[in-house]
């Protein structure tokens, strides 16, 4: 299989006054001639190791699977900064959602040959990072077109978000949970059961009429499930 080439860059975020790293994985077919789709990942650094989401993008581009897509995986740097960009209730959450869209999005366009369209740009994250991404997504719908979801974290204020929508065809969704998902261990804030409310979630969604895909799996909150699970997701999300 042909191998594409993993880069870096930082940039400077006047939203959240602070340097961020960005890890990007250019396909092996990479060429400024052509035009690419982009998908960005918070928990960037996950995805890249346990996801091994380039190999996947590789693959799937050599055997004319999906369409071209260059990876942007945003890493965070410490599991209480995580949750203060990625939580709900974090304080630094407006910041990193600007960040993405203000800041991010517009250094890819100008430094990478990408579609710049809405439709051209996806979000994939798990747990807190999808919760990032889904909350993203609804806050800038026409900027990202595609959201990937991997066991998210839902309360009450992400539900009012997601019913708040008024264009549910600006952006599709694709959504897994695990079966086992009822008692996670979130590190910051105890056990909680992830499975109730993400079938809550569900039911927002279909009301809301998004073009949608939802899956239980049989499995927990760990990557053991969410990583074959990244083979699907790419294949049904950029599928050709």
């Amino acid at each position: 299989m042909k191998q594409g080439k993993v880069e870096e860059f930082t940039i400077q975020s006047k939203e959240l006054g602070e340097d961020m790293q960005v890890i990007v994985h250019l396909p092996h077919n990479y060429t400024p001639l052509y035009k690419y789709n982009v998908l960005i990942a918070s928990d960037g650094k996950d995805y890249i190791q346990y996801g091994r989401v380039g190999r996947v993008i590789d693959e799937f581009i050599e055997s004319g699977d999906i369409e071209d897509v260059i990876f942007f995986g945003v890493p965070y740097k410490s599991v209480s900064e995580r949750r203060r960009m990625y939580h709900p209730e974090g304080d630094k959450r407006e910041a990193y959602t600007r960040f993405l869209a203000h800041e991010l999005v517009p250094y890819i366009d100008e430094h990478y040959p990408t579609l710049q369209i809405g439709a051209g740009r996806g979000l994939i994250g798990d747990s807190l990072a999808a919760t990032i991404s889904l909350l993203t997504a609804v806050k800038y719908p026409h900027t990202f077109g595609k959201v990937i979801l991997h066991s998210p974290y839902v309360d009450d204020f992400v539900l009012e978000k997601v019913q708040s929508v008024k264009d549910s065809s600006a952006f599709s969704i694709y959504h897994v949970i695990g079966e086992g998902e009822t008692e996670v261990n979130t590190q910051v804030d105890g056990v909680q059961d992830f499975l109730t409310p993400n079938r809550e979630l569900k039911k927002v969604i279909e009301s809301q009429e998004f073009l949608y895909f939802y899956d239980e799996f049989k499995g927990d909150h760990t990557w053991k499930y969410w990583q074959p699970d990244v083979r699907r997701a790419l294949a049904m999300v950029y599928g050709q």
